[in-house]
């Protein structure tokens, strides 16, 4: 029989049996490991490769919450965020082409090789570009450059400009405040962001949303007690009389008499929040409460209603100011002229610093100072705004004679503008000190006592007659209302060295209409005017005319006084004190 050759049975008898045993033995071991490191990943340690899944598609992303509105009293928006796209990039995986970069830098308006420059910082995260309009930011997306991405944000917009921007302050480009109302109330204005997981391609778009992690939180609006049409009429007028006396700068606040709310506050010049290249520390301060000056003849009600509290004087007591001069150890205080011998009625209608001084010199320095504390100098008022002055109130056992003497007249002692004009509620109210805010109120606000209801009263006669024609305030006069004010005429301090500027003037009038029934305060300084006019009759008192009769009448304020033309005496600035 023919035996045929086999290969294979040969070949088996060549390996030994051990061999393929431990040949099969290793693959079936290698196959068993693989299997329990597939069912370790897809079943028991499932985390990490979702984690590393997520990590290339997967992200949680930011909700910007806009920020609240800012709104007049009646409604009217003061400050307003629009919504807006920034251009930002992952340098490290950005894949753009030069054709693409190209395009790219004309729809941002940013240059090439500032864009390559910021591709290749070596960073993780660059905006090329911030608040851009959303149709432009589109066009910016339909270039599909990989690791160019979207962020949506909001522009703060104030539309009133200058009008109001010294009360509203301003944002910084992340929304958050810096000036202002807006930095005062910022934990109101701006919410809480919510966060949101969501897939992302592979070249930043999103296109899936997962989950909401968390939910954001929309900003509070704010109402203020700003009336927008006294605001402009205030800021209008405050402008004109600015530029007109060639001053330095000018300020002007409007309280309500009985809620204390502010219903007008500007400064000149001011600023534009939409456009920061205009900014400067100098143009954005809000004067009328961060800056303090020397009051002058504006505080000498003050003193009177002091005295007449204490009974040291009535309104028609005669003070002896003739001569025009009272010598106190080697310093002399002088009026503009010789007025002869004045009630103290007479005292503020014609504003006379030695009959001021003299009233002053009748009563104990703690008294007149517990007056001046009472009535709020040397205190901030409670208002809430940013970097608000306290002003300068000295402690009444450092008082020199000469110094009690010539704080009668508002020397000697500083305080801002609102401080100022809060402390005349005394005289328009039944003697209360009113709280003030910048906040709407619905009811009126209860003040702290201060003097009686006769002081208050007496005092307010004295002011009407201070308006008069024979007073120096005959130009803060209007048709059909009663009028009661002071004016003040103030040297200014040297800023660096004791003493007084001969030449420089810090020119203010406050005052209140109607008198029968007062409603509202006006107060006006201007600072250094230098157009031939420094008395406060002449310089503040007619802007407080302007802007009062307007105010009374947007306010739909009855008449209580007289209807016609005004007579304005030729004769008020020989009655201005220079005080």
């Amino acid at each position: 029989m023919k035996v045929l050759f086999n290969p294979s049975r040969k070949t088996a008898s060549l390996i030994p049996e051990w061999r393929s045993r431990l040949v099969l033995g290793f693959l079936l071991t290698s196959l068993t490991i693989l299997i329990s490191r597939a069912v370790y990943l897809q079943a028991l340690n499932k985390d990490f490769l979702q984690q590393q899944g997520q990590s290339r598609h997967e992200r949680v992303i930011k909700q910007n919450m806009q920020r609240g509105n800012i709104k007049d009293r009646n409604g009217e928006i003061l400050a307003v965020s629009a919504p807006v796209r920034s251009i930002w990039i992952e340098p490290e995986r950005v894949h753009a082409t030069p054709e693409q970069i190209k395009q790219l830098a004309g729809l941002i308006g940013v240059k090439e090789a500032v864009i390559r420059q910021r591709i290749d910082s070596g960073k993780k995260f660059v905006y090329l570009r911030r608040q851009l309009p959303p149709a432009l930011a589109e066009k910016v997306t339909e270039l599909n450059i990989k690791g160019v991405n979207l962020k949506h944000e909001f522009y703060r917009y104030y539309p009133a400009r200058e009008l109001a921007a010294h009360i509203l302050g301003f944002t910084d480009i992340d929304g958050r405040g810096q000036e202002g109302v807006e930095l005062a109330w910022q934990d109101m204005l701006t919410g809480e962001d919510g966060k949101r997981r969501v897939i992302k391609d592979r070249i930043g778009r999103i296109v899936e949303d997962v989950e909401q992690i968390q939910s954001p939180k929309p900003g509070q609006d704010v109402i203020l007690s700003i009336d927008s049409k006294i605001q402009y009429l205030a800021y209008r007028e405050l402008a004109r009389a600015v530029k007109k006396q060639h001053a330095k700068t000018g300020s002007i606040v409007a309280l309500d008499v009985r809620t204390g709310e502010v219903l007008a506050m500007a400064n000149y010049p001011a600023f534009n929040p939409n456009q920061r290249s205009s900014m400067n520390n100098e143009v954005i301060r809000n004067r009328v409460l961060v800056d303090t000056f020397e009051p002058g003849s504006t505080l000498k009600p003050f003193v009177v209603a002091v005295a007449m509290e204490t009974g040291r004087i009535t309104p028609d007591t005669l003070m002896e100011t003739s001569g025009g001069k009272l010598k106190i150890g080697r310093a002399v205080i002088h009026d503009v002229r010789d007025k002869g011998n004045l009630t103290v009625s007479q005292v503020i209608q014609a504003s006379s610093n030695v009959g001021a001084a003299k009233i002053a010199l009748l009563l104990p320095p703690k008294t007149f100072w517990e007056m001046l504390n009472r009535s709020g100098f040397g205190a901030e008022t409670g208002i809430g705004f940013p970097g608000e002055a306290s002003g300068r109130l000295r402690a009444y056992n450092t008082w020199r004679p000469i110094e009690q003497a010539t704080m009668s007249y508002g020397h000697g002692i500083s305080a801002s503008l609102m401080q100022l004009a809060r402390a005349y509620t005394l005289f328009a109210t039944d003697g209360e000190l009113k709280p003030v805010t910048l906040l709407k109120r619905d009811m009126p606000a209860v003040g702290q006592k201060v003097i009686s209801r006769e002081t208050a009263q007496s005092v307010r006669k004295m002011l009407e007659l201070a308006v008069q024609p024979e007073g120096t305030g005959s130009s803060a006069r209007i048709s059909g209302y009663r009028v009661a004010g002071k004016t003040g005429t103030a040297h200014k301090r040297f800023k660096d060295r004791k003493g007084y500027a001969k030449d420089r003037y810090i020119s203010s009038f406050v005052g209140f209409a109607p008198a029968s029934d007062p409603r509202v305060i006006i107060a006006i300084m201007i600072d250094e005017p230098s157009g031939g006019n420094y008395y406060g009759g002449t310089v503040a008192a007619p802007v407080f005319s302007r802007v009062m009769e307007g105010t009374l009448r947007i306010l739909n304020i009855p008449f209580d006084g007289p209807l016609g033309n005004l007579v304005i005496s030729p004769v008020r600035t020989e009655l201005e004190d220079k005080g």
